[in-house]
């Protein structure tokens, strides 16, 4: 008994392998796939909690090195979540446009 595989074997199984190549290269890629609805709705809020985050910070900031701790904080706390909502609803426009479309590609 040897130990060397049968050639025609080796040949069947590479040819099996290359074409498995071929359709893996063949499928879409993860990136081209569509946003759920809750990949959406958590980008959604993290838009919310990083305006009203970026707005605490900034107006902590400036309270702190002009020592009035209430007002700007305050200030730019309210600008941040009016930001964080205008990004919110800009984005849930992207979204209601890019699902007419869709429906108006399966339509025709």
């Amino acid at each position: 008994m040897t130990n060397e595989p049968d050639k025609a074997q080796l040949e069947a199984l590479s040819e099996r392998i290359e074409g498995l190549k071929k359709t893996a290269l063949a499928e879409k890629p993860r990136g081209d796939e569509h946003y759920s609805g809750a990949q959406q709705g958590w980008r959604m809020v993290t838009e919310l909690v990083a305006g009203l985050g970026i707005g605490f910070s900034i107006g902590y900031g400036l309270d702190w090195l002009f020592g009035t701790l209430p007002i700007f904080l305050v200030l730019f706390t309210l600008l941040g979540f009016a930001a964080g909502v205008n990004v919110m609803l800009r984005t849930a426009k992207e979204v209601q446009n890019e699902h007419e479309a869709k429906a108006a590609s399966e339509k025709d």
